[in-house]
């Protein structure tokens, strides 16, 4: 059975920094862009960031950009989410998410293209 199980969340403070991790088992990430979305309560659903499976090229979105970082370690079949200078504003549940896309060297951040979605964990930023 293929899963994605996300782990790290937590309350932190304003200014904080958590990890996030996405770990999937019953498949290999390798041919897999992985993708970080964020949900708040009573907003939409939003794309964060994205790494591609070849090269790992990255994306994020304006407004994470320069304080979230998206890495993977294939052998830990596991992507990571570094979050800096959290903000109130930040405060979602976040979810990884897998697409199949084998040797290229790029990803999106848009929901549709992902058919793999963990359960989510709750980041909440506050004093």
């Amino acid at each position: 059975q293929l899963q994605l199980v996300e782990s790290g969340g937590g309350l932190v403070q304003p200014g904080g920094s958590l990890r996030l991790s996405c770990t999937a088992s019953g498949f290999t990430l390798d041919y897999y862009a992985i993708a970080w979305f964020r949900q708040a309560p009573g907003k939409e659903h939003e794309g964060v960031s994205c790494i591609s499976s070849t090269d790992g090229v990255t994306y994020y979105a304006d407004s994470v950009k320069g304080r979230f970082t998206i890495s993977r370690d294939n052998a830990k079949n596991t992507v990571y989410l570094q979050m800096n200078a959290l903000k109130p504003e930040d405060t979602a549940v976040y979810f990884c998410a897998a697409d199949y896309t084998p040797l290229q060297a790029m990803c999106f951040i848009r929901g549709s293209k992902y058919s793999h979605w963990g359960q989510g964990t709750q980041v909440t930023v506050s004093s």
